[in-house]
């Protein structure tokens, strides 16, 4: 059976001041970014019209109808198949921040920019509605909510299956992959859509689950060698899952690339982020999670399964991997 990283015996704590500074390389410049130039929201949070349409003419489809619209002035057109394959949905502003007043308006000009590029007759429109600003503006108050609540009952969790310290170290390191994919968006100014609100869920699961596997791994070889150093028991643990981590990464990140490439225009926003996440997760189970365990238990030293409280922080400390 072929098999990665079988019997390492990486000293990958040493390497925690690097990740540190990658990680903040990364992260600073990004988040200055958001601050200045803030997020760029898409029509669910900004307020917009729908109008969905069935198409007549084989030759109306999203990839024709994108660069028409933004001729006429339409920003940022979202446009996906609805229902079947000749029903579109279009959503879509005249004015970055829409008001009651434009969605009309809006309406009126897409209908106007559709007929004058494929003729009368080449579609009808089935639905058309607003989304007002009051309505975006909720939906931004209730996707904060969702990703603080997410948070709130992840480290709940995790507190109650291990301790606070392994609790706290799951999510800084989850906080970390989110604050790298807020600067990931604030770099590519991708669109904040609920599609991408959904992929920072998903980042946030994806993350913990990798971290948990290692801390189980842990907490496993607290109790198996239990004259080590917490130093060399964290690094055991990386090494012995590190295996796991890489191939599951790999294909995951493998599917993700391949819907990035096609999937098409409309989705590849949220599936560039859920592809940076499956990277940043990856390096934050692997270089981040643990360390920041280690310094959380030399902070704040507690007994651990074994009844002991020496971290042993020593890069020279001894790994012994058992053989697979």
């Amino acid at each position: 059976m072929f098999r990665l990283f079988t019997d390492s015996a990486y000293d990958i704590l040493s390497y925690r001041r690097i990740a540190y500074t990658v990680a903040a390389v990364f992260i600073i410049p990004g988040l200055i970014f958001l601050a200045i130039g803030g997020l760029n929201f898409s029509i669910e949070f900004t307020g917009g019209t729908l109008i969905v349409i069935e198409a007549h003419d084989p030759a109306i489809v999203a990839a024709s109808m994108r660069p028409a619209l933004q001729a006429g002035g339409i920003a940022d057109p979202e446009i996906q198949v609805f229902g079947t394959e000749n029903e579109f949905a279009i959503r879509a502003r005249l004015d970055p921040e829409a008001t009651d007043e434009n969605t009309q308006q809006t309406a009126e000009a897409v209908a106007e920019i559709l007929t004058d590029t494929f003729g009368a007759g080449s579609y009808t429109v089935i639905l058309t509605e607003a989304v007002g600003p009051k309505v975006g503006g909720e939906l931004r108050q209730k996707a904060v909510l969702a990703l603080v609540l997410g948070f709130g009952a992840i480290f709940f969790y995790l507190w109650m299956r291990y301790e606070w310290r392994f609790g706290t170290a799951a999510v800084l390191a989850a906080m970390h992959d989110i604050m790298a994919t807020f600067a990931f968006l604030a770099y590519l100014r991708i669109e904040m859509s609920l599609f991408v609100v959904a992929s920072l869920l998903l980042i946030v699961g994806y993350s913990l689950n990798d971290t948990i596997v290692t801390f189980d791994r842990v907490r496993e070889n607290l109790r198996k060698y239990r004259r080590d150093k917490f130093y060399g028991v964290l690094n055991r643990s990386i090494n012995e899952t590190l295996p796991r981590t890489v191939l599951t990464s790999g294909t995951t990140l493998a599917a993700s690339l391949s819907l990035v490439i096609l999937g098409g225009e409309v989705l590849s926003g949220p599936l560039m982020v859920v592809t940076f996440g499956i990277i940043t997760g990856t390096f934050s189970s692997i270089f981040i999670a643990s360390p920041i365990l280690m310094a959380i238990e030399q902070r704040w030293p507690g007994e651990d399964v074994r009844g002991a409280k020496d971290i042993g922080s020593a890069p020279g400390t001894t790994i012994v991997t058992p053989k697979a």
